[in-house]
């Protein structure tokens, strides 16, 4: 891929991984976001900013790939309380941290973030690196403070140009929005921003980036289902969250410890026929 002369974010990819000590080798799945945006996008850099460093076999295989470089947590949310209302998100607090960590950096060198559990599945339009400011569309969420559903603007995938403006607005005002809730600060702000300053961010919707969303059914259709239409698709965000461990059961039945390469190349689903082509070997 080729942005066009006129493009202002550089075709550089940011990920993102490694802000809690790691018991587990690197999934496969993690090495099929990074292999998949390679393929795909042929990006000028890949970074990956972490704070304990991956290990394992999928991770050998995927570092030449990597511009590796070393971050320290937000300090402000280490001290943070999450409250009783919040306490389900506390265990997914190295995911705040990360909420800070991708606007800095998208500020700092430009470019493009993912979240590690995308898989990548065609270019990205070439218009969109002409933008200053990009995010996608999702579902509605259901705010903590009002108990009402709002309007949501996903960060599992931004595009930025270096300083870009409304990144600058967002990251400023992050730390009065953070609540100890999953989307106060990463999703809804972004969303009341773009009300008040439209001609700031371009917004995708939500078939380029989350075709599939983290309701049970799309999560079904994502994992075990079979969707088959791609057209217009870019990427494909996991939520993965939501099923990885074996112990949740809430959304999925799912489990990393069923996404293996022989469930891959076996198993005709939405996932599965996108991520079979990056596999290993």
């Amino acid at each position: 891929m080729n942005p066009s002369r006129n493009a202002v974010i550089p075709n550089d990819f940011h990920f993102i991984f490694g802000l809690q000590k790691q018991r587990e080798p690197f999934h496969l799945c993690h090495y099929l976001c990074i292999e998949s945006c390679f393929q795909v996008n042929r990006p000028e850099h890949i970074f990956l900013y972490y704070h304990y460093k991956p290990f394992g076999s999928y991770w050998d295989l995927i570092a030449p790939r990597l511009i590796l470089v070393k971050v320290d947590p937000n300090p402000l949310l280490s001290i943070r309380r999450y409250g009783l209302r919040n306490l389900a998100c506390w265990r997914y607090r190295y995911a705040h941290h990360a909420d800070f960590i991708r606007l800095e950096k998208l500020l700092e060198r430009g470019g493009v973030y993912a979240d590690i559990d995308t898989i990548f599945v065609n270019p990205f339009p070439l218009h969109l690196f002409t933008e200053d400011f990009v995010l996608g569309r999702e579902i509605d969420v259901v705010s903590q403070t009002t108990g009402k559903k709002q309007p949501s603007l996903c960060n599992a995938v931004i595009l930025a140009r270096p300083g870009a403006v409304f990144g600058q607005l967002w990251l400023a005002a992050m730390e009065t929005a953070f609540n100890g809730s999953w989307s106060n600060h990463s999703t809804i702000l972004p969303q009341q921003l773009s009300r008040q300053h439209p001609e700031l961010i371009h917004i995708e919707p939500s078939r380029t980036f989350y075709k599939h969303m983290w309701t049970p059914a799309g999560l079904q259709t994502l994992l075990q289902g079979l969707d088959p239409d791609f057209n217009e698709v870019v990427s494909m965000h996991l939520w993965s969250h939501l099923w990885w461990s074996r112990r949740r059961k809430d959304f999925c039945s799912f489990h990393a410890g069923l996404l293996t390469e022989e469930y891959i190349r076996k198993v005709d689903t939405t996932y599965n026929i996108v991520a079979r082509k990056f596999l290993p070997g």
